[in-house]
């Protein structure tokens, strides 16, 4: 922040210029980077993301007002993830997730109307033939 000497107007120096120049300028590449990431994410999976950008300021060291200020800069990006495949399940008589539903017959098993399994085959159609 400086003051001009001619109309005593505060002049502050944008956000966007400090991070630009913080640490040589890879705070802004790493950024960047991230930001972009966030767009990609943002495209490919249709879902809302976000950035979040900290600046930590701590006071200077043992409260000397001359001293030099630490001044750090964070981020935090939440993308958009892929929608996780979902698989459909039955619930046992125990209560345990299986594939198969408990309350169908399973393939290859016959029932006769006595209620054996015993397999028997099909009439073919000349055991129908009149005699």
């Amino acid at each position: 922040m400086t003051v001009q000497p001619d109309t005593g107007e505060i002049q502050q120096a944008p956000v966007a210029a400090f991070l630009a120049s913080h640490l040589n300028g890879r705070t802004d590449e790493e950024l960047s980077t991230e930001f972009h990431t966030l767009l990609d994410a943002v495209r490919t999976h249709g879902k809302k993301g976000s950035m979040v950008i900290t600046i930590v300021v701590e006071p200077p060291a043992n409260g000397v007002d001359s001293a030099p200020m630490p001044i750090g800069v964070e981020s935090a990006v939440k993308a958009p993830k892929p929608t996780p495949v979902k698989s459909l399940y039955f619930l046992d008589d125990d209560g345990q997730p299986v594939r198969d539903d408990p309350r169908q017959m399973a393939a290859g098993v016959y029932r006769n109307t006595d209620g054996t399994t015993e397999f028997r085959t099909a009439p073919s159609a000349t055991d129908f033939k009149k005699a």
